[in-house]
């Protein structure tokens, strides 16, 4: 260890010491109470299970879609609670977890899928004008940087590939010079810069905002209600819960991380556990100290990566880089609260922004991700196509959810669309193994890509053969 490594260290940990482990997001005195728990019988037409942006996209557009469709939503805890209220809030264009991941697996569609994603997001930011949805929505793009040379050389190279297949529309490639003009660090050595496929926003408040949306559309809700059981019933489904049950005609499942009520789409997915620092807010010196005045979302170009963004009072959210698997695939409220990795990331977040130096941390975090083998979400239907699902958006379903939400409503309609005829959509990513295949895969694939990000991006045979066979994991 270098002279001096361990008082920064300590320093650094001092800047944690009065944050709070709670979403910031959520730690909102602003926050809406939760509706009645179910108690009883309830019927309808369609019933929704989860109150994230999947379930919330989901119930809004089919009142939007059918305003006289009987519809009631349930959510285990509160809406929001989950992944929708404790992410970086980047609102991205892509359903395919970046152009990158879409291109590909899906080199035929990929102008297609690019379309509908715009399309999306457009309708994201009109949704929430219609519905006077006050989010702090910002479209102001994104910069992924490097901060190595051979990222630079790979986001160059990256960019001249999407100028040959006509997707680099709105893309820009940045120089060190030019990125740092952009938002200032000594470790920025070049970057891409998406100027229109990236919206920031507040999560929980877009969350709490679809609610009381759907509410407005006469959606029935019920808070701490989960759904514990789903057996067919009739022409319909039966679901049952603590203290009742719904009989609905059909079944959107938005379980996403938590366990399908679809028995075998619980293998497809595995919960990864993702970790978030928030600062207080920046004072107009630091803030110039920044030169952030676009306030775009930040990414680093590493395989355990860093993504960053100001929110709407100046502070700075900073998360990533670990990722954690939990053996077994729990998901436990435990595991939410990580002291070793939210030091871990206080250093590197003083190692990229040095002039920030004393800034404390006022909140720090951590929830789960549901993970697919693909990275993108995946869809399907179950009891006679009475019950549709779609999971796996892999920490980029801010806005994929919302066409997630389209696509499960097309096809408890039966319907062939634009959606239902994408191959992404009628294919599967394949399942992940038992335990303790699945640990150790996941672990060996981790250390592989920290390697990776150690010798100038060479990828070894465990990365070389899992990119033949299309699988990945990312922090």
């Amino acid at each position: 260890m270098a002279p001096g490594a361990m008082s920064r260290g300590h320093r650094w940990t001092r800047s944690l010491s009065d944050a709070q482990p709670v979403p910031y997001w959520l730690d909102d005195p602003g926050r809406p109470r939760p509706e009645p728990a179910l108690t009883g019988a309830e019927t309808c037409d369609l019933l929704v299970v989860g109150g994230g942006y999947s379930g919330l996209w989901t119930a809004l557009l089919a009142k939007e879609r059918d305003p006289g469709r009987d519809v009631v939503l349930v959510e285990g805890r509160e809406a929001g609670w989950a992944a929708s209220g404790r992410n970086g809030g980047f609102c991205a264009a892509s359903l395919t977890h970046g152009l990158a991941n879409g291109l590909a697996r899906w080199p035929d569609e990929i102008h297609k899928l690019q379309e509908l994603g715009v399309r999306n997001l457009d309708e994201i930011e009109a949704a929430l004008a219609r519905y006077s949805l006050d989010c702090d929505f910002e479209r102001t793009g994104e910069i992924d940087v490097a901060t190595e040379p051979h990222q630079a050389a790979e986001l160059r190279a990256w960019h001249a590939e999407t100028e040959r297949h006509g997707l680099a529309d709105g893309i820009e490639f940045l120089d060190a010079d030019a990125v740092r003009g952009q938002v200032d660090s000594p470790t920025f050595l070049a970057g891409l810069h998406d100027r229109r496929g990236v919206a920031m926003l507040h999560p929980a408040k877009l969350a709490w905002g679809l609610k009381r949306a759907c509410l407005g559309l006469g959606v029935r809700v019920y808070e701490h209600t989960p759904a514990l059981t789903l057996k067919p019933y009739g022409a319909g489904m039966a679901v049952r819960t603590p203290y009742g049950t719904i009989r609905a005609r059909t079944v959107a499942l938005g379980t996403n991380v938590f366990p399908s009520l679809v028995r075998r789409v619980r293998a497809y997915t595995v919960p990864v556990y993702d970790y978030a620092l928030m600062t207080e807010p920046l004072t107009p010196g630091r803030l110039a100290s920044l030169g952030w005045r676009n306030r775009q979302g930040l990414g680093d170009s590493a395989h355990q990566f860093h993504y960053f963004r100001l929110t709407a009072d100046n502070r700075v959210l900073w998360g990533g880089y670990d990722a954690i698997y939990p053996y077994g695939g729990r998901v436990r409220a435990e595991y939410d609260d990580r002291p070793e990795t939210y030091a871990k990331l206080a250093g590197h977040f003083f190692t990229c922004f040095p002039q920030l130096e004393g800034v404390r941390f006022t909140h720090a975090w951590g929830g789960a991700i549901d993970t697919c083998s693909r990275f993108a979400a995946f869809f399907g239907t179950a009891h006679q196509g009475r019950v549709a699902y779609a999971a796996g958006y892999t920490g980029l379903g801010v806005g994929a959810t919302r066409f997630g939400a389209e696509v499960m409503l097309d096809l408890l309609a039966g319907e062939r669309t634009e959606r239902t005829e994408l191959e992404m959509v009628r294919t599967k990513p394949l399942p992940f193994p038992p335990e303790p295949f699945a640990w150790t895969g996941i672990a060996l694939t981790k250390w592989s890509l920290a390697r990776a990000d150690a010798h100038g991006g060479r990828r070894n045979l465990w990365l070389k053969t899992m990119d033949r066979l299309g699988l990945g994991f990312d922090s």
